[in-house]
Protein backbone atom coordinates (compact mmCIF):
# COMPACT_ATOMS: atom_id res chain seq x y z
CA UNK A 1 0.00 0.00 0.00
CA UNK A 2 2.82 2.38 0.90
CA UNK A 3 4.46 1.71 -2.49
CA UNK A 4 1.24 2.79 -4.21
CA UNK A 5 1.12 6.03 -2.24
CA UNK A 6 4.79 6.66 -2.99
CA UNK A 7 4.19 6.08 -6.71
CA UNK A 8 1.36 8.62 -6.91
CA UNK A 9 3.33 11.12 -4.81
CA UNK A 10 6.28 10.97 -7.20
CA UNK A 11 3.99 10.94 -10.26
CA UNK A 12 2.07 14.09 -9.27
CA UNK A 13 5.07 15.94 -7.77
CA UNK A 14 6.32 17.70 -10.98
CA UNK A 15 2.75 18.61 -11.99
CA UNK A 16 2.14 20.11 -8.53
CA UNK A 17 5.31 22.22 -8.76
CA UNK A 18 4.36 23.46 -12.23
CA UNK A 19 0.79 24.28 -11.18
CA UNK A 20 1.87 26.23 -8.08
CA UNK A 21 4.45 28.25 -9.99
CA UNK A 22 2.09 29.15 -12.82
CA UNK A 23 -1.00 29.79 -10.69
CA UNK A 24 0.61 31.57 -7.73
CA UNK A 25 4.22 32.27 -8.62
CA UNK A 26 5.00 30.11 -5.58
CA UNK A 27 8.59 29.87 -4.43
CA UNK A 28 9.78 27.32 -1.92
CA UNK A 29 12.85 25.74 -0.38
CA UNK A 30 13.40 21.99 -0.57
CA UNK A 31 14.00 20.36 2.82
CA UNK A 32 17.43 18.77 3.23
CA UNK A 33 19.29 16.68 5.83
CA UNK A 34 16.07 15.21 7.16
CA UNK A 35 15.83 12.60 9.95
CA UNK A 36 14.93 9.02 8.99
CA UNK A 37 11.38 9.54 10.25
CA UNK A 38 9.72 12.85 11.08
CA UNK A 39 6.55 14.82 11.66
CA UNK A 40 6.12 18.08 9.76
CA UNK A 41 4.18 20.85 11.50
CA UNK A 42 3.12 23.88 9.45
CA UNK A 43 1.00 26.98 9.89
CA UNK A 44 -2.25 27.01 7.91
CA UNK A 45 -3.13 29.80 5.45
CA UNK A 46 -4.93 28.40 2.36
CA UNK A 47 -6.83 25.37 1.11
CA UNK A 48 -3.79 24.63 -1.05
CA UNK A 49 -1.45 24.26 1.93
CA UNK A 50 -0.99 20.46 1.71
CA UNK A 51 0.37 20.86 -1.82
CA UNK A 52 2.36 23.99 -0.92
CA UNK A 53 4.12 22.09 1.87
CA UNK A 54 4.46 18.78 0.03
CA UNK A 55 6.61 20.16 -2.80
CA UNK A 56 9.35 20.98 -0.28
CA UNK A 57 9.66 17.28 0.57
CA UNK A 58 10.83 14.70 -1.93
CA UNK A 59 9.95 11.86 0.45
CA UNK A 60 6.31 10.89 0.80
CA UNK A 61 4.38 11.81 3.93
CA UNK A 62 0.81 11.25 5.08
CA UNK A 63 -1.27 14.39 5.66
CA UNK A 64 -3.77 14.98 8.47
CA UNK A 65 -6.94 16.30 6.82
CA UNK A 66 -10.32 17.55 8.00
CA UNK A 67 -13.18 15.03 7.95
CA UNK A 68 -15.12 17.12 5.44
CA UNK A 69 -13.11 15.54 2.60
CA UNK A 70 -14.81 12.22 3.40
CA UNK A 71 -18.02 13.84 2.13
CA UNK A 72 -16.55 14.43 -1.31
CA UNK A 73 -17.67 10.95 -2.49
CA UNK A 74 -15.67 10.13 -5.65
CA UNK A 75 -12.96 12.72 -4.93
CA UNK A 76 -12.39 11.22 -1.49
CA UNK A 77 -12.15 7.71 -2.93
CA UNK A 78 -9.43 8.98 -5.25
CA UNK A 79 -7.56 10.78 -2.45
CA UNK A 80 -7.87 7.79 -0.16
CA UNK A 81 -6.58 5.37 -2.79
CA UNK A 82 -3.66 7.56 -3.87
CA UNK A 83 -2.60 9.28 -0.64
CA UNK A 84 -4.51 7.80 2.36
CA UNK A 85 -4.97 11.02 4.38
CA UNK A 86 -5.35 10.74 8.15
CA UNK A 87 -8.81 12.06 9.02
CA UNK A 88 -9.33 14.55 11.84
CA UNK A 89 -12.67 15.69 13.21
CA UNK A 90 -12.48 19.40 14.08
CA UNK A 91 -14.16 20.38 17.32
CA UNK A 92 -13.18 17.11 19.03
CA UNK A 93 -10.27 15.91 21.17
CA UNK A 94 -8.83 14.11 18.10
CA UNK A 95 -7.55 11.12 20.09
CA UNK A 96 -8.05 8.71 17.16
CA UNK A 97 -6.12 11.06 14.87
CA UNK A 98 -3.19 11.19 17.28
CA UNK A 99 -3.22 7.40 17.63
CA UNK A 100 -3.09 6.99 13.84
CA UNK A 101 -0.24 9.51 13.55
CA UNK A 102 1.80 7.68 16.16
CA UNK A 103 1.11 4.35 14.48
CA UNK A 104 2.39 5.76 11.19
CA UNK A 105 5.64 7.17 12.54
CA UNK A 106 6.37 4.00 14.49
CA UNK A 107 6.18 2.18 11.16
CA UNK A 108 8.80 4.57 9.79
CA UNK A 109 6.35 6.71 7.81
CA UNK A 110 6.36 10.51 7.79
CA UNK A 111 3.35 12.62 8.72
CA UNK A 112 2.38 16.26 8.13
CA UNK A 113 -0.13 18.17 10.25
CA UNK A 114 -1.27 21.81 10.32
CA UNK A 115 -0.75 22.62 13.97
CA UNK A 116 -3.39 25.37 14.23
CA UNK A 117 -6.12 22.94 13.21
CA UNK A 118 -7.79 25.57 11.00
CA UNK A 119 -6.87 28.34 8.60
CA UNK A 120 -5.98 31.73 10.03
CA UNK A 121 -8.82 34.27 9.88
CA UNK A 122 -6.75 37.38 10.59
CA UNK A 123 -3.31 36.53 9.19
CA UNK A 124 -1.79 35.67 12.58
CA UNK A 125 -0.86 32.10 13.50
CA UNK A 126 -3.31 30.83 16.11
CA UNK A 127 -2.05 29.50 19.47
CA UNK A 128 -0.82 25.92 19.29
CA UNK A 129 -2.61 23.42 21.55
CA UNK A 130 -0.51 22.40 24.58
CA UNK A 131 -1.11 18.76 23.67
CA UNK A 132 0.94 19.22 20.48
CA UNK A 133 4.22 19.00 22.39
CA UNK A 134 3.04 15.80 24.08
CA UNK A 135 2.29 14.22 20.71
CA UNK A 136 5.73 15.13 19.36
CA UNK A 137 7.37 13.82 22.54
CA UNK A 138 5.45 10.55 22.30
CA UNK A 139 6.29 10.06 18.62
CA UNK A 140 10.04 9.65 19.34
CA UNK A 141 10.95 10.76 15.84
CA UNK A 142 12.25 13.94 14.24
CA UNK A 143 10.31 17.17 13.87
CA UNK A 144 10.37 19.60 10.94
CA UNK A 145 8.72 22.98 11.42
CA UNK A 146 7.53 24.68 8.24
CA UNK A 147 6.23 28.20 7.66
CA UNK A 148 4.13 29.55 4.82
CA UNK A 149 4.31 33.28 4.11
CA UNK A 150 1.88 35.32 2.01
CA UNK A 151 -0.82 32.67 1.85
CA UNK A 152 -3.25 34.69 3.91
CA UNK A 153 -3.24 37.49 1.32
CA UNK A 154 -3.30 35.14 -1.68
CA UNK A 155 -6.46 33.49 -0.36
CA UNK A 156 -7.98 35.17 2.72
CA UNK A 157 -10.08 32.75 4.74
CA UNK A 158 -13.00 35.18 4.76
CA UNK A 159 -13.06 35.69 0.97
CA UNK A 160 -15.05 33.93 -1.71
CA UNK A 161 -13.21 31.80 -4.26
CA UNK A 162 -11.26 34.82 -5.53
CA UNK A 163 -7.51 34.17 -5.52
CA UNK A 164 -4.95 36.97 -5.61
CA UNK A 165 -1.44 36.92 -6.98
CA UNK A 166 1.47 38.20 -4.91
CA UNK A 167 4.38 36.94 -2.85
CA UNK A 168 3.86 33.34 -1.67
CA UNK A 169 6.76 31.48 -0.09
CA UNK A 170 7.26 28.32 1.95
CA UNK A 171 10.29 26.79 3.65
CA UNK A 172 11.35 24.59 6.57
CA UNK A 173 12.23 26.69 9.63
CA UNK A 174 13.98 24.15 11.85
CA UNK A 175 14.76 20.44 11.93
CA UNK A 176 14.85 18.74 15.33
CA UNK A 177 16.22 15.22 15.70
CA UNK A 178 14.64 12.59 17.94
CA UNK A 179 17.67 12.91 20.21
CA UNK A 180 17.21 16.67 20.57
CA UNK A 181 13.50 16.30 21.31
CA UNK A 182 14.21 13.64 23.92
CA UNK A 183 16.25 16.17 25.89
CA UNK A 184 13.53 18.86 25.64
CA UNK A 185 10.53 19.19 27.94
CA UNK A 186 7.00 19.32 26.52
CA UNK A 187 6.87 23.04 27.30
CA UNK A 188 10.15 23.61 25.47
CA UNK A 189 8.86 21.72 22.44
CA UNK A 190 5.65 23.74 22.43
CA UNK A 191 7.63 26.97 22.70
CA UNK A 192 9.85 25.95 19.76
CA UNK A 193 6.82 25.06 17.62
CA UNK A 194 5.01 28.32 18.46
CA UNK A 195 8.14 30.35 17.68
CA UNK A 196 8.89 28.58 14.39
CA UNK A 197 5.34 28.62 13.03
CA UNK A 198 4.43 32.14 14.10
CA UNK A 199 3.49 34.38 11.20
CA UNK A 200 1.89 37.81 11.37
CA UNK A 201 1.00 38.52 7.76
CA UNK A 202 0.31 42.19 8.41
CA UNK A 203 3.54 42.78 10.33
CA UNK A 204 5.44 41.33 7.36
CA UNK A 205 3.36 43.35 4.90
CA UNK A 206 3.96 46.61 6.75
CA UNK A 207 7.68 45.97 6.82
CA UNK A 208 7.91 45.03 3.12
CA UNK A 209 4.70 45.98 1.24
CA UNK A 210 3.70 43.68 -1.63
CA UNK A 211 0.80 44.08 -4.06
CA UNK A 212 -1.74 41.25 -4.21
CA UNK A 213 -3.63 41.68 -7.45
CA UNK A 214 -7.11 40.32 -7.99
CA UNK A 215 -10.77 41.11 -8.54
CA UNK A 216 -13.46 41.89 -5.98
CA UNK A 217 -10.82 42.09 -3.26
CA UNK A 218 -13.23 42.70 -0.36
CA UNK A 219 -15.89 40.23 -1.45
CA UNK A 220 -17.44 38.32 1.49
CA UNK A 221 -15.36 40.08 4.14
CA UNK A 222 -18.56 40.02 6.20
CA UNK A 223 -17.85 36.30 6.73
CA UNK A 224 -15.38 37.56 9.35
CA UNK A 225 -16.28 41.17 10.13
CA UNK A 226 -19.86 41.33 11.38
CA UNK A 227 -19.94 44.21 13.89
CA UNK A 228 -20.07 47.78 12.61
CA UNK A 229 -17.49 49.90 14.52
CA UNK A 230 -19.68 52.98 14.12
CA UNK A 231 -23.20 51.91 15.13
CA UNK A 232 -22.35 48.49 16.71
CA UNK A 233 -25.05 46.73 14.68
CA UNK A 234 -24.64 42.99 14.00
CA UNK A 235 -24.51 41.47 10.50
CA UNK A 236 -25.02 44.88 8.88
CA UNK A 237 -21.73 45.02 6.93
CA UNK A 238 -21.94 44.12 3.25
CA UNK A 239 -19.18 43.89 0.67
CA UNK A 240 -19.15 44.83 -3.00
CA UNK A 241 -16.00 44.60 -5.12
CA UNK A 242 -13.31 46.26 -2.96
CA UNK A 243 -15.63 48.13 -0.57
CA UNK A 244 -17.47 47.21 2.65
CA UNK A 245 -20.38 49.34 3.92
CA UNK A 246 -22.82 49.24 6.81
CA UNK A 247 -26.49 48.96 5.94
CA UNK A 248 -27.54 50.73 9.16
CA UNK A 249 -25.25 53.77 9.04
CA UNK A 250 -22.84 55.48 6.64
CA UNK A 251 -19.71 53.61 7.81
CA UNK A 252 -17.64 52.39 4.86
CA UNK A 253 -14.09 51.35 4.04
CA UNK A 254 -12.05 49.98 1.15
CA UNK A 255 -9.66 47.00 0.93
CA UNK A 256 -6.76 47.84 -1.38
CA UNK A 257 -4.18 45.78 -3.30
CA UNK A 258 -1.73 46.10 -0.42
CA UNK A 259 -4.35 44.38 1.80
CA UNK A 260 -4.88 47.51 3.90
CA UNK A 261 -8.17 49.11 4.89
CA UNK A 262 -8.80 52.67 3.76
CA UNK A 263 -11.35 55.12 5.13
CA UNK A 264 -12.45 53.28 8.26
CA UNK A 265 -11.34 53.09 11.88
CA UNK A 266 -8.84 50.28 11.35
CA UNK A 267 -5.84 49.95 9.08
CA UNK A 268 -5.88 46.14 8.88
CA UNK A 269 -8.31 43.22 9.00
CA UNK A 270 -6.17 41.88 11.86
CA UNK A 271 -6.84 44.94 14.02
CA UNK A 272 -10.53 45.02 13.11
CA UNK A 273 -10.89 41.33 14.04
CA UNK A 274 -9.05 41.83 17.36
CA UNK A 275 -11.39 44.70 18.28
CA UNK A 276 -14.39 42.59 17.28
CA UNK A 277 -13.29 39.69 19.49
CA UNK A 278 -13.15 42.05 22.47
CA UNK A 279 -16.64 43.34 21.61
CA UNK A 280 -17.95 39.75 21.57
CA UNK A 281 -16.37 39.11 24.99
CA UNK A 282 -18.03 42.26 26.34
CA UNK A 283 -21.35 41.09 24.90
CA UNK A 284 -20.90 37.66 26.51
CA UNK A 285 -20.30 39.30 29.88
CA UNK A 286 -23.72 40.92 29.45
CA UNK A 287 -25.40 37.63 28.50
CA UNK A 288 -25.67 38.22 24.76
CA UNK A 289 -27.67 35.97 22.45
CA UNK A 290 -26.61 35.75 18.81
CA UNK A 291 -29.16 34.65 16.22
CA UNK A 292 -29.66 33.83 12.55
CA UNK A 293 -33.08 33.90 10.94
CA UNK A 294 -32.49 30.54 9.25
CA UNK A 295 -30.05 27.67 9.23
CA UNK A 296 -29.66 23.93 9.38
CA UNK A 297 -28.21 21.56 11.94
CA UNK A 298 -26.95 18.12 10.90
CA UNK A 299 -25.09 15.22 12.44
CA UNK A 300 -22.12 13.85 10.55
CA UNK A 301 -21.01 10.21 10.65
CA UNK A 302 -19.07 8.06 8.19
CA UNK A 303 -19.05 10.80 5.56
CA UNK A 304 -22.84 11.24 5.68
CA UNK A 305 -24.90 14.21 6.87
CA UNK A 306 -28.25 13.68 8.60
CA UNK A 307 -30.46 16.75 8.95
CA UNK A 308 -31.65 17.17 12.54
CA UNK A 309 -33.37 20.57 12.36
CA UNK A 310 -33.79 23.66 10.21
CA UNK A 311 -35.03 27.08 11.24
CA UNK A 312 -33.98 29.99 13.43
CA UNK A 313 -30.61 29.62 15.16
CA UNK A 314 -29.67 31.10 18.52
CA UNK A 315 -26.71 30.73 20.84
CA UNK A 316 -26.83 31.92 24.45
CA UNK A 317 -24.86 31.34 27.62
CA UNK A 318 -26.81 28.15 28.25
CA UNK A 319 -27.77 26.59 24.93
CA UNK A 320 -27.47 26.29 21.19
CA UNK A 321 -30.84 26.11 19.48
CA UNK A 322 -31.89 25.36 15.91
CA UNK A 323 -35.67 25.58 15.58
CA UNK A 324 -36.91 23.30 18.40
CA UNK A 325 -33.69 21.27 18.62
CA UNK A 326 -31.73 22.32 21.73
CA UNK A 327 -28.20 21.38 22.81
CA UNK A 328 -27.05 22.60 26.25
CA UNK A 329 -23.83 24.57 25.90
CA UNK A 330 -22.24 22.51 28.69
CA UNK A 331 -22.70 19.37 26.55
CA UNK A 332 -20.55 20.76 23.72
CA UNK A 333 -17.02 19.41 24.17
CA UNK A 334 -15.45 21.78 21.64
CA UNK A 335 -16.34 23.88 18.62
CA UNK A 336 -14.47 24.89 15.47
CA UNK A 337 -15.00 26.57 12.13
CA UNK A 338 -15.00 24.55 8.93
CA UNK A 339 -14.41 26.80 5.95
CA UNK A 340 -16.21 30.13 5.95
CA UNK A 341 -19.80 29.19 6.64
CA UNK A 342 -19.92 26.02 8.74
CA UNK A 343 -19.51 25.42 12.47
CA UNK A 344 -18.62 21.93 13.66
CA UNK A 345 -18.77 20.68 17.24
CA UNK A 346 -19.02 17.50 19.26
CA UNK A 347 -21.02 16.23 22.20
CA UNK A 348 -20.67 12.92 24.01
CA UNK A 349 -23.11 11.30 21.60
CA UNK A 350 -22.66 12.96 18.20
CA UNK A 351 -20.67 15.16 15.85
CA UNK A 352 -22.61 18.14 14.45
CA UNK A 353 -22.41 20.71 11.68
CA UNK A 354 -24.31 23.99 11.88
CA UNK A 355 -24.72 26.24 8.83
CA UNK A 356 -26.48 29.61 9.32
CA UNK A 357 -28.21 31.49 6.52
CA UNK A 358 -25.91 33.66 4.32
CA UNK A 359 -27.08 36.91 5.92
CA UNK A 360 -25.52 35.93 9.26
CA UNK A 361 -21.80 35.42 9.92
CA UNK A 362 -21.16 31.86 11.09
CA UNK A 363 -18.00 32.96 12.88
CA UNK A 364 -19.99 35.08 15.35
CA UNK A 365 -21.44 31.93 16.93
CA UNK A 366 -17.97 30.44 17.24
CA UNK A 367 -16.58 33.60 18.85
CA UNK A 368 -19.49 33.86 21.29
CA UNK A 369 -19.10 30.20 22.24
CA UNK A 370 -15.39 30.74 22.91
CA UNK A 371 -16.19 33.83 24.97
CA UNK A 372 -18.64 31.89 27.15
CA UNK A 373 -16.15 29.03 27.55
CA UNK A 374 -13.47 31.52 28.57
CA UNK A 375 -15.81 32.99 31.18
CA UNK A 376 -16.54 29.52 32.59
CA UNK A 377 -12.83 28.71 32.92
CA UNK A 378 -12.05 31.95 34.74
CA UNK A 379 -15.09 31.91 37.04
Amino acid sequence: MYKRHLFFYKFFYPFAVLFLRIRFGYRFKVAENLPDTYIVLSNHTTDYDPVLVAVSFKRYMYFVASEHITRWKLAYKFLSYCFAPIIRYKGTTATTTVAEMLRMVRQGKNVCMFAEGARSWDGVTAPILPSTGKVIKSARCGLVTYRLEGGYFVSPNWSSSNLRRGRLYGAPVNIYTAEQLKEMTVDEINAAIARDLYEDAYARQMESPVRYKGRNLAERMENLLFICPECRSIDSLHSQRDTVSCGHCDYTFRYNEYCMLEGGKFQTVRDFAAWQTKEVEKAAAEGAVYTAREGKLSTVAKGQETLMASGEISLSATELRCAEYVIPLEDIADMAMHGKRAIVFSTQDAYYELIPSPDAAAVKFHLLYKAYRKMQKTS
